[in-house]
């Protein structure tokens, strides 16, 4: 009802709804209810916001920051164990042994073929590794030179690795690697978050998580054996594992931070909670939801610039961060040491932060509940308000609705006015009105109909009938020849012939306007270069160009659209037609073919005299034409075979005096 209430036609002034009886109603209640609970909302607000407590709150950010930190040590141990473990494996000190033998000859046909088969079998077991896990990108060993020997095959995805990726790993001379240069000397390696040289990014965004990896690696050494005493201990190569970078990033997204403090906040929302990672630095951005801030500087870096956040994190292992404000919003967060390098670890400095809003999400709910009882005392209060205010204004406003609805055009509407009264009275002539609008409309929309069938049937009967003249004349005067056997026979029966062909090829053309302004055939539709169809057309016209001296510009790109190219070609042979018939004593013709977006743009401007107001108006009515020749169906077919394909088409005067400009657009081909 107060929307019904405040419906005004466009432009009436708002001092006229406030006028309204109704509004007056209302406001009155609203006056007296609701400003009195409004104080009292705000009253309670800013009570309970200077008494309440955020050390629950806080206390909690303490806690996450110590779980984070606790699952990315448990992670970190994982990637080592998981390390330490492969390259004790028998089948890595196996494999490189074996793939050392080879290369130095030492294995008969059999032998290598135990090889293989041992080498395949270490690929299944890293892939079935790296599938089973989901968090790894690469486990690779290498021998005592440097030199690849095998590696998985398979991605985290399952994706098989490309070529191109394994050959590189064959071909690079790790020797010189960092993690290499550890192993060889007997310590296993960690590297903190990089781009990998080994493989290619996963993302074309650079700072996709997934771009990024953290390494391990370890010495491969031949174990204790008895039967080969002065091998025990052989340092025979080392194993490099690359850890995706995503496994971390999924602990500062876990789902448990925002879970954590759901409380604070209604059952619909979402905490701001999250976390974060930092270098051993405490001021080098490694994880985050934002990924554009990798690398960031948390003290120097124009986007943050909170230095007071990193001298927190190095004074002490585990605490809180100064209350800061970030983005525009105030913010408190915790922050954890990981496990130092001594500790193989990285050092890292883990944080969880919230918003100060959610922290006072509480306060809101409270007063959002006070709100919700104002407005059920509002609404109890000015339920007979409302009730008085539609008795009084229903019947009105129904029939202006009716009025409106009428004026804009639908003519089937009605109102529901049933009072016998005076607007009653008013309804029912309104209804009688408006059906009989809609029969006169209707008789109109007959009229016209029936008279463009008969002007239609006219002009067909019209073209029809005369190329009939010429050829019964001209055949009833070959018959009398022939029945006189006149001299003349011959010469009478070719020229009877020549007139006959020449108006049955005008028949035939007449049918296929016709035929051309039904439509375009869709199944007909083929790629088409615009541009060059255009050019083609426009040499057709260089003879007459230079006898009537026309000068033309073309300034053409190619633009492949979707068309019928005998259609299209007969729409630009129309224009270009069009634009020479405009400059009998010469001038000048500029075409052009544009891509503009996702359109083709078509332009013809002729230096002619330009259109006169009736022929812009009638332009592309059928059988409209300025010329004392041809059929009136050149545009109109025109008009019909650019909007088939989707398009549009316009001539307009540039200036007067200064020629027409007809331009046409077509949407690009797909692929385009």
């Amino acid at each position: 009802m107060l929307a019904r209430d405040d419906t005004r036609p466009q432009g009436a002034p708002r001092a006229a709804v406030i006028r309204r009886i109704s509004t007056k109603f209302l406001l009155a209640v609203l006056a007296a209810v609701v400003l009195p609970f409004l104080a009292l909302a705000l009253f309670v607000e800013t009570q309970m916001a200077g008494r309440l407590s955020k050390d629950v709150v806080l206390y909690s950010l303490k806690s996450l920051a110590a779980d984070l930190a606790v699952r990315v040590d448990r992670d970190i141990e994982e990637f080592n164990s998981t390390t330490a473990l492969l390259a004790a494996d028998p089948g890595s000190y196996l494999a490189i042994d074996e793939a050392a033998r080879e290369r130095r000859g030492e294995l008969d046909g059999e032998q290598a073929s135990v090889r293989r088969l041992m080498r395949d079998t270490q690929v299944q077991q890293f892939d079935n590794w790296v599938l089973a896990k989901r968090d790894y990108d690469l486990l690779m060993l290498v021998s005592a030179d440097g030199r690849f020997v095998v590696a998985n095959t398979v991605g985290r995805s399952g994706l098989g690795l490309s070529e191109d990726v394994l050959d590189l790993l064959r071909s690079r001379d790790h020797s010189q690697d960092v993690w290499f240069e550890a192993a060889r000397n007997g310590q296993a390696f960690r590297i903190d978050q990089h781009r990998s040289v080994l493989l290619p990014p996963r993302h074309a965004e650079p700072a996709h998580p997934e771009n990024f990896h953290i390494a391990f690696s370890a010495p491969v050494y031949w174990p204790a054996d008895a039967a080969q005493p002065e091998r025990s201990g052989q340092f025979l190569g080392a194993l490099c594992v690359l850890v995706n970078w995503a496994r971390i990033q999924e602990e500062v997204e876990s789902p448990v931070l925002k879970s954590y403090f759901q409380g604070l906040v209604g059952p619909d929302e979402f905490p701001s909670a999250y976390g974060w990672i930092w270098a051993s630095d405490a001021d080098t951005i490694l994880a985050h939801r934002d990924p554009s801030l990798y690398g960031q500087s948390v003290s120097t870096s124009p986007r943050i610039r909170l230095p007071e956040l990193s001298r927190a994190a190095r004074a002490s292992d585990w605490g809180l961060y100064p209350e800061y404000e970030y983005a525009g919003r105030r913010k408190n967060a915790a922050f954890k040491h990981t496990h130092p390098v001594t500790a193989d670890g990285f050092g890292w400095i883990v944080g969880v932060g919230i918003d100060n809003d959610d922290i006072f999400e509480g306060v809101r709910e409270l007063r959002a509940q006070l709100f919700q009882v104002t407005a059920l005392v509002l609404l109890v209060s000015v339920l007979w308000t409302m009730l008085v205010a539609r008795r009084t204004t229903a019947p009105v406003l129904e029939l202006r609705e009716q009025v409106l609805k009428v004026a804009g055009g639908d003519l089937a509407a009605r109102n529901a006015v049933r009072g016998r009264d005076e607007l009653g009275e008013l309804g029912r002539e309104l209804n009688r009105m408006t059906d009989e609008i809609r029969d006169s409309r209707e008789k109109l929309v007959r009229a016209e109909k029936e008279a463009a069938w008969r002007e239609m049937a006219r002009q067909v009967a019209h073209d029809i009938k005369n190329p009939l003249t010429p050829i019964q004349v001209s055949a009833e005067l070959c018959k009398r020849a022939h029945d006189e056997r006149s001299k003349e026979f011959e010469r009478i029966f070719e020229r009877t012939i020549e007139i006959t062909l020449r108006q049955v090829a005008h028949l035939r053309e007449v049918a296929g306007d016709f035929h051309a302004l039904t439509g375009v055939r869709k199944d007909a539709l083929v790629r088409v270069d615009v541009g060059a169809m255009l050019t083609e057309v426009l040499e057709l016209y260089r003879a007459l160009s230079i006898e009537r001296g026309v000068a033309i510009e073309a300034q053409i790109q190619g633009a492949l659209v979707l068309a019928d190219a005998s259609a299209l070609r007969r729409v630009l042979q129309n224009l270009v037609s069009n634009a020479f018939e405009a400059m009998p004593q010469g001038g000048m013709l500029v075409a052009s073919v544009q891509r503009e977006g996702g359109e083709a743009r078509i332009t013809l401007h002729d230096s002619g005299e330009g259109l006169s107001a009736q022929a812009q108006a009638r332009l592309f009515e059928p059988y409209f034409t300025t010329r004392s020749q041809g059929t009136g169906l050149g545009l109109a077919i025109a008009r019909r075979v650019v909007e088939d394909l989707g398009g549009s088409i316009e001539l307009h005067n540039v200036e007067p005096g200064r020629g027409v400009l007809a331009t046409m657009r077509l949407p690009l081909a797909e692929g385009a």
